[in-house]
């Protein structure tokens, strides 16, 4: 439950305003004597606390009860035992890497946090880090450019991050970044949501924050990368297998 807590936290404004504006709709019903305006109101106030409770159900699925930081959907692609570098990307929020470092001593892992992303400004970023502390060999970076040699990674890791890259020609820059730091067999492994209607219907306008599937496609070929596989991690997100 941390990281759902950690949404409710982000999100409790928005929260708050969907219950008012439910209890201000159901009260108004009862000063109404027009039988459809009273049903109309008693529905969407009905609608909107039922979108609170599916969004945070949503929620929780996603980040506490999936395989989303788990990764044991890479097993038989990626042997992290065998794997030398490899790069986490993340937008000021890092459950995992400190998971990877404790399964993998040997791994050179290299943690970068998006330079800008929009949670910086968010008020409950303190409150996040102390449950999720950065690491201490975090660096920022900028999605184009990588302080990475050329060839020199196996992996590129990014779980619900590279959406905080707004422009699509920041993205593509990123991808050309990474095709550049990533060894000939190197894998970029993608976890997002997307603008896609089941996260509508949970999400609702938030599925706005996501980028449709179409979007990722176009920045990925525009790099000159290819997806070789897309599997679904819950019904709410995907993983996105990259390479040269």
């Amino acid at each position: 439950m941390k990281i759902t807590k950690l949404v409710i936290l982000f999100n409790y404004e928005k929260i708050l305003l969907g219950i008012v504006v439910s209890a201000v709709l159901l009260a108004l019903s009862f000063w109404i004597n027009s039988t459809p305006i009273i049903l109309i109101l008693r529905i969407l106030s009905g609608l909107i606390i039922l979108n609170i409770f599916a969004s945070l159900l949503a929620s929780y699925i996603l980040y506490d009860n999936s395989d989303l930081y788990e990764l044991n959907n890479l097993k038989g692609i990626i042997d992290w035992n065998k794997t030398e570098n490899a790069i986490l990307v993340h937008a000021s929020f890092d459950p995992l890497s400190k998971s990877l470092e404790e399964k993998y001593p040997n791994l050179n892992l290299t943690v970068c946090d998006i330079f800008g992303n929009r949670h910086e400004q968010e008020k409950g970023i303190e409150t996040s880090k102390k449950i999720f502390p950065p690491n201490p060999k975090e660096i920022k970076i900028k999605p184009h450019q990588l302080p990475f040699e050329d060839k020199s990674q196996d992996v590129i890791l990014a779980v619900t991050a590279l959406h905080e890259i707004l422009e699509h020609d920041q993205r593509v820059l990123f991808f050309k970044e990474a095709k550049r730091v990533l060894k000939d067999d190197g894998l970029i492994i993608l976890s997002e949501q997307f603008r896609d209607f089941t996260n509508f219907v949970f999400f609702n306008i938030g599925a706005f924050h996501f980028l449709s599937k179409k979007q990722w496609k176009t920045a990925i070929s525009e790099a000159v990368l290819k997806i070789v596989e897309n599997k679904k991690i819950t019904p709410f997100a995907n993983m996105l297998i990259v390479k040269k």
